[in-house]
């Protein structure tokens, strides 16, 4: 019954638009291709003009006598090192020397850019409270 349901389906809603469009189910022109982007432009009269800005230009590092591999074991064991969050690096980096500076009487409330804090985000691309965000 399943064959004779499926062909009754079939008649009543026409192809099936769920499976995979591929270049076997379109015109004889139509191809798919792999995702690519062209690298020129086709012309009026039907000619492609390779562009050479439009070509990508990969960018390899030399890594000879680099001693880590490219690729990374999906068994590999989880890492150890917890995320890195705000709080955690204000208290790698900046609370050390807070602390210091205070117990030696030296700490200025008003130079707090000794200690990475800007006191205006004026110029900055990201500011950190912007005042235009979306809401």
């Amino acid at each position: 019954m399943g064959v004779l349901s499926t062909l009754l389906r079939g008649f009543i809603r026409g192809a099936d638009r769920m499976s995979e469009f591929t270049s076997k189910r379109g015109s004889r022109t139509h191809n798919k291709g792999r995702g690519s982007r062209p690298s020129g432009v086709n012309l009026p009269s039907r000619k492609f003009v390779s562009i050479r800005a439009m070509i990508p230009d990969l960018v390899v590092p030399q890594l000879e006598g680099f001693p880590l591999k490219a690729y990374v074991s999906y068994r590999c064991p989880p890492g150890s090192e917890s995320a890195l969050t705000p709080q955690s690096l204000f208290a790698d980096v900046a609370a050390p020397q807070i602390q210091r500076d205070w117990n030696e009487g030296t700490f200025d409330k008003e130079k707090l850019d000794k200690y990475g804090f800007e006191a205006t985000q004026e110029g900055k691309l990201f500011k950190l409270y912007p005042k235009n965000y979306v809401r």
